[in-house]
């Protein structure tokens, strides 16, 4: 019998509810990251069981680098598909893959590079070169470059994909609870159901696989694949860039968290250790040949529903995901969902990555009366989306054939700009109380 508990302080110490509702808890976060985390390997042709192992792993890493402090969760990040994307040719040359997950391991270390910056000037200083005015319209471009994907896969089934996208905004819009904070996952569930009425669903895969099994691809992928130097290079230019928008996203998801718990995790373990463990766990991941990790805001708001604290009860969700990752026939019911239900789940997806990146720059009050900011913006946009649609920018160095992106090309220019143009103004201010905080609206 369980005694009663008063949550409305919130609980930092989930030891006292006993162990049978920590692992409902723990269970419930694993629950909470699993619709986006899943939709990542589903859109990029990565294996959903390393995806999960990954995630936990990451999980696992980031919460000893940060000493068990920040109740945060590591899953897919849906900011490196539009790089997935250009590195595969929309996935027409998955031979590319491993090149893509070698990049992501890269760009993990940018992260390693910024905590130790941060550890050795300070974040405000650091962040005068990444002010909103270049990361946001960064993030609006990987949207509307992964929007024709979203488009191709839809037309494979109209039907399933109107089903997942209705789900997901009645979710968002009308849901209570749990419903609101499950909404892929839900519209990933209700047009599975109106697939396995219309037929559209082959069970044979799932009849083939075994219960239990090592994670595929985690020796066939990452930097035990690679085999051509010029694609390597291609990929990391192309990759490695959107590190610098997921570091500003991961800078907000940690005060997001900091706000809902009443804990400043900015200042305590600090933004270097937390930027850490993000980094290399996303190192590890490209490794392993899984995406890269970010931090979820879907855990960010269980904790705001349960006002459950307890990074234990994270962790416990990490180990989770790692178990299911051994099991094959998991990953071959996930892999039967078809291809008109993941069009109609990134239609949404890849317009909310853009949407984000407006919420960014309207969050953070950028002018674009001023001709400065309206410059950097026109010419991030315009190299992103402009460059991609001929297929990037190609030049020789020492020999070496490498290929830019165009959305290595706008972050390339968009910093550059930042840096060369007067009146860069943007202050990254003590907010947070922190002593070197943060100007964070979440």
């Amino acid at each position: 019998m369980f005694n009663k508990i008063d949550y409305s302080q919130g609980i930092y110490d989930a030891r006292s509810l006993g162990t049978p509702r920590l692992l409902i808890l723990g269970a419930q976060h694993m629950f909470a990251m699993f619709g986006a985390t899943v939709m990542v390997p589903l859109l990029t042709g990565l294996s959903v069981s390393t995806t999960l192992l990954c995630a936990g792993l990451g999980t696992l890493l980031f919460h000893f680098l940060c000493k068990g402090k920040v109740p945060a969760f590591l899953g897919s990040s849906f900011a490196y598909l539009g790089g997935f994307a250009i590195v595969t040719n929309n996935g027409e040359h998955p031979e590319n893959l491993p090149y893509a997950c070698a990049a992501v391991a890269i760009s993990g270390l940018v992260y390693v590079l910024f905590s130790c910056l941060i550890s050795a000037f300070g974040i405000r200083r650091m962040m005068k070169f990444f002010p909103p005015v270049v990361t946001g319209p960064i993030i609006i471009s990987i949207g509307l470059i992964l929007a024709p994907s979203a488009i191709k896969n839809c037309q494979s089934n109209w039907l399933l994909a109107f089903a997942a996208l209705a789900t997901v905004i009645a979710c968002n819009i009308w849901g209570k609870g749990m419903v609101k904070i499950l909404p892929i996952l839900l519209g990933v569930l209700v047009s599975y159901a109106v697939a396995l009425v219309t037929g559209a669903v082959d069970f044979k895969a799932i009849s083939d696989a075994a219960w239990l099994g090592v994670p595929v691809h985690t020796a066939r992928m990452g930097l035990f694949a690679m085999d051509g130097s010029e694609q390597f290079i291609s990929a990391i230019f192309t990759i490695v860039p959107i590190a610098l928008a997921t570091m500003m996203e991961h800078i907000g998801d940690i005060a997001a968290i900091s706000a809902t718990t009443g804990k400043n995790y900015i200042r305590d373990p600090g933004l270097n250790k937390t930027l850490l463990g993000d980094g290399l766990a996303t190192a590890m991941a490209g490794l392993l040949g899984g995406p890269a990790n970010t931090t979820y805001g879907e855990n960010t708001g269980v904790l705001a529903l349960t006002k459950i604290y307890d990074p234990l009860v994270i962790r416990i969700a990490a180990v989770f995901a790692m178990v299911l990752s051994f099991c094959p026939k998991f990953e071959a019911v996930i892999n039967t969902i078809p291809t008109g239900i993941v069009g109609g789940i990134s239609f949404v997806l890849y317009g909310m990555i853009s949407a984000i990146g407006v919420r960014n720059v309207v969050e953070n009050q950028v002018d674009f009366t001023n001709s400065r900011n309206l410059i950097i913006a026109a010419v991030i946009l315009v190299s992103a989306l402009g460059f991609n649609s001929v297929g990037g920018f190609t030049f020789s160095v020492a020999g070496v054939t490498i290929s830019l992106s165009g959305l290595a090309i706008a972050a390339l220019a968009g910093i550059g700009l930042n840096v060369l143009l007067p009146g860069n103004d943007y202050e990254f201010d003590k907010a947070t109380g922190d002593g070197e905080g943060a100007s964070l609206r979440v």
